[in-house]
């Protein structure tokens, strides 16, 4: 319809350039349109007042509005309009015709494979009709383009698909010849996530237009896939994980899926948790946590699956991998207290059962005495808190109760900033008559160190009355923030969870905290007895390390007044504790930017090398020593990052499938720094079972960036027509005519015809 009205393809005004052919100038056109629209202005108003009374009206401006257009289109024919455009010289240009041959592409459709319908629309004319006017080279393409000699030999079973990096490379392979366009056959399921600028800018600079044709359903119609799912990579040995799964489906909605998460590591599946959820409405992305015993210590792989639904279409995005490096090192915990209370007794009774946490305490007993437990030698914290950093950067994480902030001198209240900001240790204020602002730490050069803007006055600590004589009380609830947060997880249901925090005992005291930062997330809140809500446990990650407050002391209770094997109280302070020293790097922590590794073994490894006192480590020597499935093996030498004090890299490739160790070494003239371990897996054969509906985004959004157009197969029929406007390869300057336009013609038409019988309307013909 396009072209029957405007008599040439879509790509020529897309891409032409419009002038005037006409020897008079320009400014003589402009200046008779004026002249009419003035005259005919002036003999419609000599005429008014011989004219109906129907038309003293905004009538009269239609009618002159109708014969000015009508004048100003005549004109402008007279100075012949035309278009001139770049079109390609016949038999001198190469049509390359790319055809995605992954294993999306063997997925049948219609009674055919998608490959197979991509093939059936080049033979079915299109290729005929390109080689009347063009050399075509075909290519099949998946994680690298090839050139083949015949469709036949296409066969959808590659592992991936990287169109991005395919279109780049033929740019570069075919510099020296006349690319005049490229033509994509294509479901848009690019395993790379996207086409990178770098390949468009190739593209762009020799003005090649990609004209993508794609093929699949553009929506799935019974469908479950798995999405995301995001685990810790790293874990204290018999942590307790949770498992942020997210997921959509079509065709489904309101129907039950049995979610599990499996440990397959050890070559016999372990079931460590499963669930069972409704399904909500078609299309939208839903989240799910799900909460697990991570185990013993090593490397774990993790499949996380969605049970198959009855009649559904592709069950292999059903299932994703993740890989969890669990430590046996144990962590450890500095507690100081300024009074002997009950909180302090039932922390240290909860974190008895934990073999992974360790806590050294101080108790201030008296003015200038303290009482030390959990000590590894005599000599720790025998003069109290440290006053250099490597008697204090032992410990991963430190916990400050009932103590005010003058306990501490200047110089160990910038060791504690230095602890968690530079160390990367974990930081947890407890509420108490001597604590936040009763204990004057807002004063302090710390409140940025805090999630909460500490209140500016004191008298913030408040003790309960006995409930037992009428008084009311202070209870806790579950915040939003806090119920995926593995920190505040009781009961593994979620309801069950909310409803658990509201049944806690009511807490013997409370703090107000003040106001959360806006980076902040508040877990639980408490509901005072006025009725007030503050919040009760904020966390915040604050350099490299995470700060926390717990705004009250007396959580214990959650242990005397619940029933005999009620373990919330336990549970809860494991969780928090651990958290809080977890993520503790040490002096190397490596890094790779993913865990799993989907067809292509390229990885890039990071680490950060801090020396005793944790300053970044320059004069250092850094290895990371592989080793991975049927005897590989490397050393590589990882080099530093330019401008980054303490950071080394160094780029490997996984030549197999399977799973890899890598443990990164730093030296220091010989005496050893540090060692961290990772582990990461490749995988091959599996993205490109997601995401198989068609991306039509994907393919449209390339199309227009580099001149094209996006088809329909249907549509492919006037393909040929379109191609040959282009500024790549070999072309000429054409110059087309527009006079003729049958839509002009129609123009002018329907602009006599409308004034008429608006005339004969008004009665006034």
């Amino acid at each position: 319809m396009f072209e029957f009205f405007l008599k040439y393809p879509r790509s020529v005004y897309s891409r032409g350039q419009f002038a005037f052919l006409g020897a008079w100038p320009k400014w003589l056109l402009v200046l008779l349109i004026v002249a009419a629209a003035v005259g005919l202005a002036w003999l419609i108003r000599s005429r008014l007042a011989q004219a109906a009374p129907v038309m003293h009206s905004w009538r009269v401006w239609i009618v002159w509005s109708l014969q000015t257009l009508l004048v100003a289109i005549l004109l402008m024919l007279l100075w012949q309009p035309a278009i001139t455009v770049a079109e390609l010289k016949p038999q001198q240009n190469i049509i390359a015709v790319l055809v995605d041959d992954s294993r999306s592409m063997a997925i049948s459709e219609d009674g055919s494979t998608r490959q197979a319908q991509a093939v059936h629309a080049l033979q079915n004319g299109v290729l005929a009709s390109l080689n009347r006017g063009f050399q075509t080279r075909l290519y099949r393409v998946d994680a690298v383009p090839a050139r083949i000699d015949s469709l036949n030999t296409l066969q959808p079973n590659a592992p991936s698909t990287r169109i991005g990096d395919s279109l780049k490379q033929l740019s570069e392979e075919t510099s020296d010849l006349p690319i005049g366009a490229v033509v994509l056959l294509s479901d848009g399921d690019d395993n790379a996530g996207g086409i990178s600028a770098d390949a468009i800018s190739a593209l762009r600079a020799r003005h090649i237009p990609v004209h993508t044709v794609g093929f699949g359903r553009e929506r799935a119609e019974h469908d479950v896939e798995l999405d995301d799912v995001v685990v810790a990579p790293r874990a204290l040995a018999d942590s307790r994980l949770a498992a942020k799964i997210t997921f959509h489906q079509r065709g489904y909605a309101g129907a039950k899926l049995n979610l599990t998460i499996r440990d397959v590591g050890t070559g016999q599946a372990k079931t460590l948790a499963a669930r069972t959820v409704s399904l909500g409405p078609d299309g939208n992305l839903q989240t799910e946590t799900l909460m697990f015993d991570i185990g013993g210590a090593g490397a774990r792989t993790l499949e996380i699956s969605a049970a198959p639904l009855p009649g559904e279409e592709n069950k292999a995005n059903n299932t994703l991998t993740r890989v969890v490096n669990v430590g046996s090192e144990p962590r450890r915990i500095l507690y100081i207290e300024g009074e002997p209370r009950w909180e302090f007794k039932f922390i240290r009774q909860a974190e008895e059962d934990d073999r992974m946490v360790r806590i050294a305490s101080i108790v201030r007993t008296s003015e200038n005495k303290i009482y030390r437990q959990g000590i590894s030698n005599p000599k720790e914290l025998a003069t109290g808190f440290p006053s250099r950093p490597e008697d204090l950067f032992v410990y991963q994480g430190l916990i400050i109760g009932s103590v005010e902030a003058g306990y501490f001198t200047p110089a160990q209240q910038e060791l504690i900033r230095e602890f968690v900001d530079r160390r990367g240790g974990g930081l947890l204020m407890l509420g108490g008559q001597f604590s936040l602002a009763d204990g004057g730490w807002n004063a302090t050069n710390l409140t940025d160190l805090f999630p909460t803007t500490l209140p500016n006055r004191a008298g913030t600590f408040h003790r309960e009355a006995d409930p037992r004589n009428g008084a009311t009380h202070t209870t806790s609830q579950l915040a939003k923030a806090g119920a995926d947060n593995i920190i505040t997880r009781l009961v593994d249901d979620p309801a069950a969870n909310a409803a658990k925090w509201k049944q806690l005992p009511y807490l013997m005291d409370y703090e107000d905290p003040g106001a959360p930062k806006p980076g902040a997330a508040v877990l639980a809140n408490m509901i005072t007895p006025e009725g007030k809500t503050l919040p009760l446990l904020i966390t915040e990650n604050f350099g490299r390390g995470r700060t926390a407050i717990m705004a009250t002391g007396g959580s214990w209770r959650w242990q005397m007044s619940s029933p005999l094997g009620d373990t919330a109280h336990d549970l809860f302070w494991q969780q928090l504790l651990r958290w809080l020293v977890s993520d503790t790097p040490g002096h190397v922590a490596a890094s790779v930017p993913s865990q799993v590794l989907l067809d292509n073994g390229a990885i890039a490894l990071t680490a950060d090398v801090r020396d005793p006192q944790f300053i970044p480590a320059r004069d250092v020597k850094v290895e990371a020593h592989i080793l991975g499935p049927s005897g590989v093996g490397a050393v590589i030498e990882m080099a530093p990052v330019p401008d980054h004090p303490g950071q080394f890299q160094a780029a490997w490739s996984a030549p197999k499938p399977g799973a890899y160790l890598t443990e990164v070494t730093a030296l220091r003239n010989g005496t050893e720094l540090g060692r961290d371990v990772l582990t990461f897996q490749r995988m091959d054969g599996v993205a490109e079972n997601f995401h198989t509906e068609q991306n039509r985004d994907l393919l449209e959004r390339l199309a227009t960036q580099t001149g094209g157009q996006y088809w329909k197969p249907a549509d492919l029929g006037k393909l040929a027509a379109s191609i040959p406007f282009s500024e790549a390869g070999v072309t000429v300057r054409e110059t087309k005519d527009l006079w003729d336009l049958p839509l002009v013609f129609l123009v002018l038409l329907l602009l006599r015809f409308s004034e008429w019988w608006l005339r004969r309307k008004w009665g006034i013909v």
